[in-house]
């Protein structure tokens, strides 16, 4: 960088460091941009671009700009219940309708295509799937994700994959990205770096256009995109520079090992679940870091719903669980199994002792 004192004791930078700076930065993103196209295109039958990567500031920030490029007037956006609430949040800010389709809990949370396909109409603009499943803790199969994608193409309309919380998956069923599909229906994946490599303080994220047709690649949806990228901005570029040896160089053991902890912990959720009468688990989780469990509230005394169960069990046991209302299901609780197992253990027999207490 090229520093100069201006004589009256101040430093300043001049024009070559300016532009030293911004270009630093540029190599940084279109670094960070080709080693996320090379690892997400590991698991595709073709080769993404860099140009097919938006690195966005977590996927909090690719939620809404992916909402923002596809709202239009009168438009309209199918949701799944239960569901990640900021995409209702981002929804209602861009004056997109949202319809809700039911996730089907007795089918380990796979969409109801039927009442899906009944919900759409010519201004529906997107579906969402998320996959591995927040807050059901499901991992879809092959054939599902395949039924998912012969749906959209009926309908006409475009796959947001929040894959987030891809690769962790522990159950039957392996992951399989829904940008696998992107030759059916355009596809766009939504992804961070906060779940599979522990650290989601550090705000890096990703917007991918799975289109191998080009149908998201009209120039005037590329510059709108590109455009919406800038204002918005993205991650520190300290961030992006390290994104290249983190996804090139983390070993395969520190997935397996983190993938062991998940199923371990979700185990002992399922174990503890069964102890109590009131409380029961449909589908066990398969992938994510939390799953649904469903409230018996004609078990309970002095108990009157999901949201009066979460209040009271924080008071007396201060053990703190999202009510199901919160994710758009009344009467169920959604248990994070992310936490030392030991932790985890004391946690869930207080939930049990207060359930106990409460008994009918």
């Amino acid at each position: 960088m090229d520093v100069r004192n201006d004589g009256g004791g101040h430093e300043i930078i001049s024009i070559k460091g300016i532009l030293g700076l911004l270009m630093g930065n540029i190599d940084a993103r279109d670094n960070g941009k080709r080693a996320l196209a090379e690892y997400l295109s590991r698991d595709l039958p073709y080769k993404l671009q860099p140009d097919d990567v938006y690195v966005t500031a977590g996927c909090t920030q690719a939620i809404e700009i992916s909402l923002s490029i596809l709202a239009r007037p009168g438009g309209n956006i199918l949701l799944p219940r239960p569901g990640f609430p900021i995409y209702g949040l981002c929804a209602a800010f861009r004056n997109l309708e949202v319809r809700y389709f039911d996730l089907l809990p007795e089918k380990q949370w796979e969409v109801d295509l039927s009442s899906l396909e009944k919900l759409a109409d010519s201004n529906t603009v997107a579906m969402v799937i998320i996959n591995p499943g927040n807050p059901c803790g499901n991992v879809y199969t092959y054939r599902h994700l395949n039924e998912i994608a012969e749906t959209a193409k009926r309908l006409g309309i475009v796959v947001i994959a929040d894959e987030v919380y891809g690769h962790l998956a522990f159950g039957a069923n392996p992951f399989v990205p829904m940008g696998v599909f992107g030759s059916i229906a355009p596809v766009i994946t939504l992804g961070s770096m906060s779940k599979r490599w522990l650290v989601p303080g550090w705000r890096l994220g990703w917007l991918v256009t799975n289109d191998p047709d080009g149908t998201l690649k009209s120039p005037k949806f590329v510059e709108r995109l590109k455009k919406y990228c800038d204002i918005c901005g993205g991650p520190a570029t300290f961030i992006q520079a390290a994104v290249p040896t983190i996804v090139e160089e983390t070993q395969e053991v520190f997935f397996k090992k983190t993938i062991n902890i998940l199923k371990q912990a979700s185990e002992i959720c399922l174990q503890k679940i069964r102890e109590i009468n009131c409380i029961s688990c449909p589908s066990k989780p398969e992938g994510s870091m939390a799953f649904m469990v469903k409230l018996n509230i004609s078990l309970l005394k002095d108990i009157s719903d999901d949201i009066d169960f979460c209040f009271k069990l924080a008071k007396e046991e201060s053990v703190i669980i999202l009510p199901g209302l919160a994710v758009g299901l009344k009467n169920w609780i959604r248990i994070t199994f992310a936490v030392e197992p030991s932790s985890l253990e004391e946690a869930l027999e207080r939930v049990k002792s207060f359930c106990q207490r409460h008994s009918c």
